[in-house]
């Protein structure tokens, strides 16, 4: 929570302006002292990319918000919380940039704005320090927005690589299939070649044991004749 009574909170904001590149446009401050000076040198040193800038002198922090060619600065107490004077710039350059943006701005010449805009500056200080606690309350809650969205996005990536898990099990449930479909079929072949292979043997087996017989019947029989001898025999039984 910001802390702070109305008068502390009113001294919150000494000196602001805006400026193209380096040349100050409008100012506005109620304080007397080398604050101007001091912003001016750090704005000939700021970088010229758009971002936020802070320097810290003499117990005051010297704020900057650079976009698009423009420098918006705030120069405010050190106890001054950072999200205070941030949202002071926003402010600030959302202001401008809806009464300039695109024209008058662009061909001003130095602290010719300062008649019609300083009093606009003054105003924007009000503003905020009147309604820090309310800007504070909004940042929590944009915050907490900002993690449940993280929070949702790391779910949701979450999700899609389980997702992807789910695809891969799936290709090797598929793939696995496929494999004992594979299995089966050289299985049924090894059956079938070893039945072929058992038919053979029976079969060599019995042509074995049919030789054998064969020898067997025409070593007894000294050839093919033991029928007609037997036949002979009971033609011709034997007399006593």
């Amino acid at each position: 929570m910001v802390e702070g009574g109305a008068k502390e909170k009113e001294g919150w904001f000494i000196y602001s302006f805006v400026a193209r590149g380096t040349m100050v446009l409008a100012e506005y401050t109620e304080f007397t002292g080398n604050f101007p000076a001091i912003a001016a040198q750090c704005l000939h040193k700021l970088p010229s990319s758009n971002n936020k800038f802070a320097y810290s002198c003499d117990h005051h922090t010297f704020n900057f918000l650079v976009h698009d060619g423009y420098a918006y600065c705030i120069v405010a107490k050190e106890s001054v919380p950072k999200h205070v004077s941030t949202a002071f710039l926003e402010r600030l350059k959302a202001d401008f940039k809806g009464r300039y943006g695109g024209g008058k701005a662009d061909t001003a010449t130095a602290k010719s704005l300062n008649k019609e805009f300083g009093p606009v500056i003054k105003d924007h200080m009000k503003y905020i320090v009147e309604h820090a606690n309310e800007i504070e309350k909004l940042l929590k809650v944009k915050a907490q927005v900002s993690e449940v969205k993280s929070i949702m996005l790391e779910n949701i990536e979450k999700a899609v690589d389980r997702g992807e898990k789910l695809t891969d099990l799936q290709d090797k449930t598929m793939d696995l299939r496929s494999q004992a479909q594979d299995f089966r079929k050289q299985g049924t072949r090894v059956r079938r070649r070893m039945w072929y292979q058992n038919m053979k043997i029976k079969l060599v087996v019995l042509g074995v044991l049919l030789f054998l017989v064969l020898v067997i019947w025409l070593s007894v029989c000294h050839g093919f004749n033991c029928t007609k001898q037997q036949d002979q025999r009971n033609q011709n039984p034997p007399q006593h």
